[in-house]
């Protein structure tokens, strides 16, 4: 199922305001100036998306080739054309590799606050197929996932299932992939 379906705003409750510019992390402002054409709205849950994904990503400290395919593919699926997919993805990957541990929780916290509980489901279920497009995910891929997971407020049942999804990708394995 789509992400962007979910932009239209919570059914039966009044959607959150957006936070203020002052408000928004560094990271997620540099993502939305380049997605001026877009709403807001739109470009502020896209930019959170695409950063939450390079943070699945680079769990194991590398982001591979196909984890990035992977996190334009997602964001081709959610309203993105390809061109600013590529873009947002690489700004991405860029501000998770070099303001990653500070702005991880801030960031999935703007997230959270300002999307739906289908939106964040649907983000955690891409952060897995991010982390097992190269045919595993590793424990600690799992445990960032854990913690994203527990950062957006998803029920433990809805996260238990969307595990149980990539149950046969997850590695008993402790630490790195070896370099490609």
């Amino acid at each position: 199922m789509s992400f962007m379906r979910f932009f239209g705003g919570r059914t039966g409750a009044a959607a959150p305001e957006a936070p203020p510019l002052e408000a928004e992390t560094e990271a997620v402002r540099r993502i939305v100036t380049r997605l001026e054409t877009l709403p807001p709205e739109k470009a502020r849950l896209l930019a959170g998306m695409a950063y939450v994904l390079a943070r699945a990503a680079n769990a194991d400290m590398r982001i591979s080739d196909v984890e990035t395919q992977a996190i334009e593919d997602e964001l081709v699926s959610s309203g993105l054309d390809q061109s600013q997919a590529v873009l947002v993805a690489e700004m991405a990957k860029l501000q998770e590799r070099t303001a990653g541990g500070t702005s991880d929780y801030l960031v999935t916290r703007e997230f959270r606050e300002a999307s739906t509980p289908e939106q964040r489901l649907a983000v955690l279920r891409a952060c897995y197929h991010v982390t097992a497009a190269d045919a595993a995910i590793t424990s600690m891929e799992s445990a960032t996932l854990d913690e994203i997971a527990n950062e957006l407020e998803i029920e433990r049942e809805q996260s238990a299932a969307v595990r149980a999804e990539f149950a046969d990708l997850i590695s008993a394995r402790f630490g790195f992939r070896p370099a490609e």
